[in-house]
């Protein structure tokens, strides 16, 4: 009886505390979420695993590795520790993935409009607007926010989840998971949040608005675009060389045609490869004593106010375009400026249809959510120059 009630003492379930119940509970809901409602599956649900995993009491998932003296391992580290210090705290897993993102991308739409990269730009508005609000939510005492953490926080508004996973790996590591669940979350959550902010900054005329075909981009563009780009911008902000570089080269694989086989692989099995850790390093980083505070409600909050700025900023920056321009732009482009992507994109053509069911805004919204990628990652640079 007495080895059997040490038994019971011992198990997960006589050490679960109220904290951790809770998080399990928040990786339960994430996991429905990706199985049942299909938001962001593919990081929503290593995310929410690796939140049960790292609040089961005595499992051990994150404890650190124990050193001797000497420096002699004495006792080895659990998976997800390894999994992030290696992958996420290093900056190594978002990079990978934005080289497969810019394998997955097409500059054409945004080479045939020039003028939405100023959707893109205009949308990244929420990320520095929502620094200002974290700032000043720390002079409320409610909460307190260093700068940095503000500038991780606010990059949450360009809706790019491996860019606020490398920016908060960098500048506040300890705000990593909330702020990464925050980001996943309201990408996810674009169809419902968009179309509000869309349909009541714009009349049901400019929503009618037809755009004219783009024109044809030549491969001889495609491949130098990627090329021009990393060289001006390194040269400008090198800070943002580590996201841009390896999106261009991801880019470059793809558009030049000489390397199928290593483009084929950076689109596929290496992205979800480096997804599935990637999901369970930031789940390792929800653990009761981490994430359950009032610093993580406020994230939630202001990041979803830098999500509706950014798409609130790109829509009137379109109609400001419009106003000058001599080729109509639909605003609801605009809104596309954020880097959900091409989600927010698809978001902009279904809202067109409503008001023009012959109105497919769809290529022409690739344009500034492209824009929005090479956007958020200079926005990103800006944050690390000055205060990584």
């Amino acid at each position: 009886m007495d080895k059997l009630t040490a038994l019971m003492l011992d198990s997960g379930l006589a050490n679960l505390d109220f904290g951790q119940s809770l998080m399990i509970l928040v990786g339960l809901t994430l996991v429905y979420l990706a199985i049942v409602k299909k938001f962001e599956p593919l990081l929503l649900l290593p995310i929410g695993m690796g939140t049960i995993l790292v609040n089961i009491p005595g499992a051990g998932m994150y404890a650190e590795p124990v050193y001797a003296d000497s420096g002699k391992l004495l006792e080895a580290g659990g998976l997800l520790y390894y999994v992030f210090h290696i992958g996420i705290e290093t900056g190594v897993f978002p990079l990978i993935i934005f080289m497969g993102v810019g394998a997955m991308t097409d500059f054409g739409p945004l080479l045939s409009n020039p003028k939405t990269l100023f959707l893109g730009a205009a949308a990244q508005f929420g990320i520095f607007a929502t620094v200002l609000g974290a700032v000043a939510l720390t002079q409320t005492g409610v909460v307190e926010y260093s700068l940095a953490q503000a500038a991780a926080i606010g990059i949450i508004g360009g809706a790019d989840g491996p860019t606020s996973i490398y920016v908060s790996s960098q500048l506040a590591p300890e705000l990593l998971g909330a702020i990464a669940v925050a980001a996943y979350s309201y990408m996810a959550l674009v169809p419902m949040i968009q179309p509000p902010i869309m349909r009541a900054l714009t009349t049901e005329a400019e929503r009618s608005i037809v755009m004219t075909q783009l024109r044809s981009v030549s491969k001889v563009e495609k491949v130098c675009f990627p090329l021009v780009l990393l060289v001006l911008v390194a040269l400008f902000l090198p800070s943002a060389a580590p996201l841009l570089g390896m999106f261009c080269f991801g880019n470059l694989m793809k558009e030049s045609g000489v390397v199928e086989r290593l483009s084929d692989t950076v689109q596929n099995a290496l992205i979800n490869i480096v997804t599935i850790f990637l999901g369970l390093g930031v789940g390792a980083k929800m653990s009761a004593d981490s994430f359950l505070n009032l610093e993580t409600i406020g994230i939630l909050v202001l990041g979803l106010v830098a999500f509706c700025i950014g798409t609130a900023t790109g829509v009137l920056m379109a109609k400001g375009l419009n106003a000058i321009s001599k080729t109509p732009i639909n605003p609801l482009i605009g809104s596309a400026g954020v880097s959900a992507v091409p989600m927010a994109a698809r978001v902009s053509n279904k809202v067109g249809l409503e008001s023009n069911s012959q109105n497919f805004l769809l290529m022409h919204a690739m344009g500034p959510n492209v824009a929005g990628v090479i956007g958020s990652a200079v926005a990103a640079g800006v944050m690390l120059s000055y205060l990584g």
